[in-house]
């Protein structure tokens, strides 16, 4: 039988000693199996894991990265202003799924946003320090210089959506979560042709994010020969489809359907088309893209729009991560998630 417990007080916090003391074995196996190191025999394993159990203790995550070589942090880092972040719900919903799932894993979640210069000279310097195992990033832009940082650095990443086009930043072998923009966009304004509609407008998001030049190529494969003047940029905020809208309106007055690139700018769109005594569905018909439902379900009248499933796919960048870490692999597959256009009252 084990001796008696070291440190075996009531207020006295559970050492690694106690509890290789209580599972009857050396101080350096107690370590090994609580701090994730390999080596140790199962049944060993299975005697420490007891006595923590039974000990209520909490391994030191210092102890651990010693002997793991792994920090438990995962940065989360995306590229757009703080404004926009903490006002548009995609974000919300993607951080969501992203920390559920780190939170499965007993990983951390580390949020860094980069707005400007000197916020990437800060997460450079950051990732450069080696406080995180990965990088989850996403709503980067043609532009990023994050992918070249991410590479130089050699940190295992995952990104939110395609990032570039093929032979752009980052790469074909840098593995990224996304979903079927073109194939959504393509059901958006299929259903917009099958209620009869002939003059179909879209508000298209920024074309320097590979989402908004899917969702335009897919606007483009159902009406290949569409008026240039019936396609108004916007920038995915309900401001800037109200300023697209307007502008749409003023080229086309004849326009009897518009697709949005998001549901907030479905949002501004519908406001102005209210303004300038425009029905919907009745005179214009709208179909936006997302279906987040704080926005789709909150509009009047309540949205068309086309779903993809952005908890589940920030799940899915943790779980291609984790694979990476674990396996210690440089390559991952790409995945691809389905969208699914949700009918309301919209059109």
């Amino acid at each position: 039988m084990p001796g008696p417990t070291p440190d075996a007080s009531p207020d006295a916090r559970p050492t690694l000693e106690a509890v290789a003391a209580r599972a009857g074995v050396s101080r350096a196996t107690a370590s090994r199996v609580v701090n994730g190191g390999a080596g140790v025999r199962r049944p060993l394993v299975e005697q420490v894991r007891k006595a923590v159990d039974e000990l209520g203790y909490i391994p030191n995550r210092a102890a651990r990265t010693l002997v793991t070589r792994r920090s438990g942090a995962v940065a989360v880092i995306i590229d757009e202003p703080e404004a926009r972040i903490f006002s548009d719900p995609f974000f919300a919903q993607h951080i969501r799924g992203i920390s559920r799932e780190l939170s499965a894993h007993d990983a951390q979640l580390v949020l860094l946003l980069v707005e400007g210069s000197g916020d990437f000279e800060r997460v450079t310097r950051y990732l450069a320090g080696g406080h995180v195992d990965g990088v989850l990033a996403f709503s980067l832009h043609t532009d990023d210089e994050l992918p070249s940082v991410i590479r130089r650095f050699r940190v295992p990443t995952v990104y939110g959506g395609r990032p570039g086009r093929p032979g752009a930043a980052g790469g074909p072998a840098v593995p990224y979560v996304d979903c079927d923009n073109r194939g959504g966009a393509r059901e958006a304004v299929r259903h917009l042709v099958s209620l009869g509609r002939r003059t179909i407008a879209h508000i298209a998001g920024p074309r320097d994010q590979t989402s908004a030049l899917d969702r335009i190529d897919g606007y483009a494969d159902v009406l290949p020969d569409g008026d240039p003047a019936l396609v108004a940029d916007g920038d995915f905020t309900p401001e800037g489809g109200a300023r697209a809208m307007a502008r749409l309106l003023e080229r086309r007055p004849d326009l009897d359907a518009v697709f949005a690139a998001n549901d907030l700018m479905a949002s501004g769109a519908l406001r102005v088309l209210r303004e300038h005594g425009r029905r919907v569905p009745q005179d214009v018909a709208l179909v936006g893209f997302d279906d987040m439902e704080s926005v789709a379900e909150a509009t009047d009248p309540p949205l068309t729009t086309v779903r993809q499933d952005v908890v589940e796919m920030g799940r899915l960048m943790v779980r291609l991560l984790m694979a990476r870490l674990n396996d210690g692999t440089a390559a991952a597959d790409s995945v691809i998630t389905p969208t699914e256009l949700v009918r309301r009252a919209s059109a």
